[in-house]
């Protein structure tokens, strides 16, 4: 089940996608330092009417999230910090918060919505991919404590 943030969440995504990032993707403590501004910056700027979050909830265990946030252009949001758990990946988990967060930002009346990855993070891009994002920047990349490429997807709501 999808619910909001509770009291503790915001500790435990930076905690888990920190640890996981890096067993998965060897990033360092720079990506943890990342995830933490990105939800303090959230949790300041919150702004019920632009902004929400989604916990992905199984049997009172936090599975996965994802957040939408505004942005200085009004008609566009960001999709960011989407995670999935391992033992909960290929259940639709990530399916699930990425169409739950476009729904929002067409409810809201975001005009687009944007996001970044790494390409290396194949899976979270298919799922961009069958949700309707187009790729529309590439760069080569050193971040975190490795080489890597930069992507910007966006999607017309």
């Amino acid at each position: 089940m999808l619910r909001a943030p509770r009291v503790g969440d915001l500790g435990l995504i930076v905690h888990r996608q920190a640890i996981l990032y890096a067993k998965e993707h060897g990033y360092d403590q720079r990506f943890e330092a990342l995830i933490a501004r990105i939800l303090a910056d959230f949790h300041e700027a919150f702004d019920p009417a632009r902004d929400a979050a989604w916990i992905a909830d199984r049997g009172g265990q936090m599975v996965g999230s994802v957040f939408l946030v505004h942005t200085d252009r009004p008609d566009v949001g960001k999709l960011r910090l989407l995670y999935v758990e391992p033992e909960a990946r290929g259940a639709g988990v990530g399916k699930l918060l990425v169409s739950t967060c476009i729904n929002r930002a067409r409810e809201v009346g975001y005009a687009r919505l944007e996001l970044w990855t790494d390409r290396d993070l194949a899976a979270a891009r298919r799922i961009y991919e069958r949700a309707g994002f187009e790729l529309i920047e590439e760069a080569p990349d050193h971040f975190f404590g490795t080489e890597s490429i930069s992507q910007t997807w966006s999607l017309k709501l």
